[in-house]
């Protein structure tokens, strides 16, 4: 079965061509970054309008990689939910209307659906059940996942999401957007017991997480020295705060581990890149003879290849919309059906 599929939440537009939720045969993107690297992040009316420009002509950069004539499209998968509601409508509606001219069917796909299913594009043996650890820009959660389309969240962030705290400690350190990419690469030369950091624990949901406080303690720890004119140790701090929310992470994927009794640990998400983070995951699921499954670096961010891997089972279980298909800025990724 081949997949049309398209993603736009956020700021990249792309459009891949996906065969049996494995096989990817052409992934074409259109980044926006240097568009908002000069504002320091995501300027949401700015990111719809680029999207229009690009999306139809890497449709068709798509078709013409793959060699395949749109009369053997099988139907259409698209990111409808959670993102910038503006950025998601340019990809829904376009969907939409592929759908409708190709006459195919239209699959909604959970974005975090999504980046979870960039685990079967990197390990084509991998079924479920398993747990995965989600973290990106938006997102944090440790999520079950018993089947290709049901899944349950154990834990998750209560507040910020562990890329939003790397993006805003790095951009008060001066780096470019994104900055979490920046701030790795500086971490890597740093002390990271240099700087101490809090920890936080939730009594109600220990697989619970909070960054909140550790974002504010470095927000001030960057002020405070900034104000008295005192020197910050760039690298340290970056590896301190890389280390604090590894600690923040990898305990609570362990604990999940335990609880669910599942052998395998994926990863996904942008943050999912983060050089500290991979090798702690590394370390402890070696310890405990548990598979890990870390997607490239490619699949970790935000693609349309994620999309329509997913949109295969979507499909396969019966989850097809109509020409109504709305976005959605938020929605919950358990089990649902349109």
């Amino acid at each position: 079965m081949l997949i049309l599929s398209v993603e736009s939440s956020c700021d990249e537009t792309a459009v891949a061509l996906v065969r049996d939720g494995r096989e990817v045969l052409t992934d074409c993107m259109a980044s926006q970054v240097p568009l908002h690297r000069i504002y320091g992040g995501v300027v949401p009316e700015i990111a719809s309008r680029k999207h229009i420009e690009a999306i139809y002509g890497l449709a068709e950069q798509a078709l013409k990689q793959a060699g395949v004539p749109r009369s053997e499209i099988d139907a259409v998968a698209v990111t409808y939910a959670p993102g910038l509601i503006g950025a998601l409508l340019v990809g829904v509606n376009f969907a939409k209307a592929a759908a409708l001219a190709l006459d195919v069917p239209l699959v909604p796909v959970h974005h975090i659906r999504g980046h979870i299913a960039a685990n079967y594009l990197a390990y084509p043996d991998l079924q479920p059940p398993f747990l995965c650890l989600v973290v990106s820009g938006g997102h944090t959660m440790l999520v079950d996942v018993q089947d290709y389309t049901k899944m349950q969240i154990l834990g998750g962030t209560r507040d910020d999401a562990a890329g939003e705290c790397f993006d805003k400690v790095a951009r008060l350190l001066g780096m470019p957007y994104p900055g979490g990419a920046a701030l790795d690469r500086a971490a890597k030369d740093g002390i990271e017991t240099r700087y101490v950091l809090p920890h936080t624990k939730i009594a109600e949901n220990p697989l619970d997480m909070s960054f909140s406080g550790l974002k504010t303690a470095a927000v001030n720890l960057i002020h405070n020295a900034q104000q008295k004119g005192e020197a910050l140790c760039v690298p340290d701090l970056c590896a301190s705060f890389s280390a604090a929310v590894s600690e923040m992470l990898i305990p609570r994927a362990m604990a999940a581990l335990e609880l669910t009794g599942r052998k395998t640990l994926a990863v996904a998400g942008g943050v999912a890149a983060n050089s500290h983070i991979r090798a702690d995951l590394t370390c402890e699921t070696a310890k405990r003879g548990v598979r890990l499954c870390m997607p490239p670096l490619s699949l970790c961010g935000d693609n349309a290849a994620m999309i329509g891997s997913q949109g295969y089972y979507e499909f396969l279980c019966g989850n097809i919309a109509d020409q109504t298909l709305n976005a959605y800025a938020t929605k919950s990724m358990e089990g649902e059906k349109l």
